[in-house]
């Protein structure tokens, strides 16, 4: 029974953990290199959106707390990396927080230590970069410590799937390895999964999220094609998905956000083009897709301004919802952001509302999200919806509106002109 978890990055995949963790009774401490991080949850602050203050300050009266000391590792059963794994400048792995973790754990571990890597990465990154370096210093897997890989499907804002009720996959670098990660975990996940292997644990989440960046794909350039042909997808969609099986819903939009899609299948292809030195095809026409799609939403602005005999140039463009999923405040790698910039490399001039965002940067440009939003849909030119947040009555928006222009489907009013 594990008694003290040390939980490294607590962000949107730490926190959620350290939470139940802290629930299940375990001694809970959460690592993280932010003093405004680690300052604000000990003072009962939250920073994500799938947790509350009240939240926090239940975790805080079961004993959990932050720190940003790292000799607390030396007092950790389990330690658990949850650290960003971004793509660097040129497009390729970023496993430099990884690296971070992994030091400051071979400085401190404690012997009989269950290390688990939960951070997106490509397959071997846990027995090929972690494991050697908890090694250097005499230290062997099995006898001094074990070591998995679990990979993260936090999802922020789904209301039905959390940490507790996702199954969980574990693979260790040995047996013994993923019965120590699958012990820690049976504690507050109702299903855990074992796998084969670290390497089949760290495959599993790629190809979990390569299914969807290549299926949204697809859907993204039918979005294309259907327009030319007159053809509404969003009805060929509906009707497809009444087929009850060999079928699923993906949808169009604007592009694709967040952490997982844009970045992680990028990971499989690098690991892919640097061991066997050839394309992950898949993932590379996925991404050109995808990439394009926010120029080519400025595309269909500026085609819907024509035909209203109006300029791009000049325009005053009003973008509502700005975050990369709908219902959160999260902005990572949000399509927003290149739609906004295509816009003003055109000489629009752009406006913003998000009920969940007050201040929102594009390059060296600070926006303010308009305050009076009927006031602002009644004066734009063409109002776009980029994210349809809960708060949003789209089809009375695109009643008011001058022109308005769905990418997410949303709008039924014939005012609305979609994807």
């Amino acid at each position: 029974m594990t008694t003290t978890a040390v939980i490294i990055g607590q962000g949107y995949v730490g926190l959620p953990l350290a939470q139940a963790a802290a629930a299940a009774g375990i001694r809970t401490i959460g690592l993280d290199l932010s003093e405004r991080v680690v300052s604000g949850l000990n003072a009962g602050r939250s920073h994500v959106d799938d947790l509350s203050d009240a939240e926090i300050a239940t975790m805080l009266e079961q004993g959990y707390r932050a720190t940003s000391d790292t000799s607390v590792i030396a007092e950790a059963d389990v330690v658990v990396i949850c650290v960003p794994t971004p793509l660097g400048d040129a497009g390729e792995p970023d496993l430099g927080p990884v690296i971070g973790a992994t030091a400051s754990i071979a400085k401190y571990l404690s012997p009989n230590t269950t290390v688990i890597l939960e951070s997106t990465t490509y397959p071997g990154t846990t027995d090929s970069l972690v494991q050697p370096r908890l090694e250097e210093d005499g230290r062997q897997i099995d006898r001094d410590f074990f070591l998995a890989f679990s990979p993260e499907r936090i999802d922020p804002g789904n209301e039905h799937y959390g940490l507790k009720n996702t199954p969980k996959v574990v693979g260790g670098v040995t047996p013994a390895s993923t019965e120590a990660a699958v012990a820690f975990y049976s504690q507050f996940v109702d299903t855990v999964v074992p796998v084969k292997g670290a390497r089949e644990a760290e495959t599993a989440k790629l190809l979990e999220n390569t299914y969807r960046h290549v299926n949204i794909a697809l859907v993204n350039e039918m979005a294309r094609f259907s327009h030319e042909m007159g053809i509404d997808l969003w009805d060929v969609i509906a009707a497809a998905s009444t087929k009850p099986f060999g079928f699923q819903a993906f949808y169009p939009g604007p592009g694709v956000g967040g952490h997982c899609i844009p970045i992680d299948p990028n990971y499989l292809s690098y690991e892919v083009q640097r061991q066997l030195g050839y394309p992950f095809r898949f993932v590379e026409l996925a991404q050109e897709i995808n990439n394009t799609m926010p120029r080519y939403v400025v595309d269909r602005v500026q085609d819907l301004l024509n035909d209203h005999a109006k300029s791009l140039k000049g325009s005053t463009v009003l973008l509502l919802g700005v975050t990369y999923k709908a219902n959160i405040a999260d902005e990572r790698e949000s399509p927003a952001r290149p739609v906004a910039q295509h816009l003003l490399s055109k000489g629009a001039t752009v406006q913003f509302h998000d009920p969940r965002v007050s201040t929102w940067r594009v390059d060296d440009q600070s926006f303010e999200s308009v305050t009076d939003l009927e006031a602002a849909v009644r004066a734009a030119d063409i109002v776009v919806l980029l994210q349809s947040h809960r708060e949003y009555d789209v089809d009375a928006l695109a009643e008011q509106a001058a022109v308005f222009f769905d990418t997410r489907g949303k709008a039924t009013s014939p005012k609305a002109k979609r994807l």
